[in-house]
């Protein structure tokens, strides 16, 4: 097994994005209940603070800081990636080398983590996660996208509900009100 060398910070707070195997496919929104089910386990078990995420059909960005101490951010990826992967029905397509493993060949193996440095990052980084669905072309207002703590931050009053909409007069991504 290949090692990679990894910030360990404990308690800090890290910005990741996590793709499944198939980019083109939507599992997560579509089995969106299972994911929310692994992560409310692992979070059980392994707590751990997410101050920001949105689910898009084939990846997911998550703002989460670790308790004071806790560097192990890769065991509760793993729990929940291998949590959602048993509970789906099987049929995906797996490669050769994942079946002799004896993996499914749901989510891409590996996840990117940067580790927040400070409240400027981590503005930066709430709004590239809020604002990812738009990007992406689901919906034209930031609103419209379901899966997103930002109706969270609506609700406790830190964005409005237009924030990043598609009007030339609403604050584009990256820029507060």
């Amino acid at each position: 097994m290949v090692l990679y060398r990894r910030d360990t910070t404990p308690g800090a707070t890290w910005f990741f994005t996590l793709n499944l195997a198939n980019r083109h496919s939507d599992l997560l929104t579509e089995h969106v209940d299972l994911l929310r089910a692994s992560f409310r386990h692992v979070m059980r078990l392994h707590p751990w603070h997410i101050k920001a995420i949105v689910i898009l059909p084939d990846h997911l960005h998550a703002l989460c800081t670790l308790p004071p101490g806790d560097a192990d951010f890769a065991l509760r990826w793993r729990l929940i990636k291998s949590g959602f992967s048993r509970a789906l029905p099987s049929g995906e397509h797996v490669s050769p080398s994942r079946e002799r493993k004896g993996e499914r060949g749901i989510w891409q193996q590996r996840y990117w983590e940067h580790r927040i440095r400070d409240d400027e990052d981590f503005a930066r980084h709430v709004d590239y996660i809020h604002h990812n669905p738009r990007k992406h072309g689901h919906v034209e207002h930031v609103i419209e996208w379901p899966w997103s703590s930002f109706h969270r931050y609506v609700a406790s009053g830190v964005l409005p509900a237009e924030w990043a909409g598609a009007r030339d007069d609403e604050p584009a991504a990256g820029e507060r009100p």
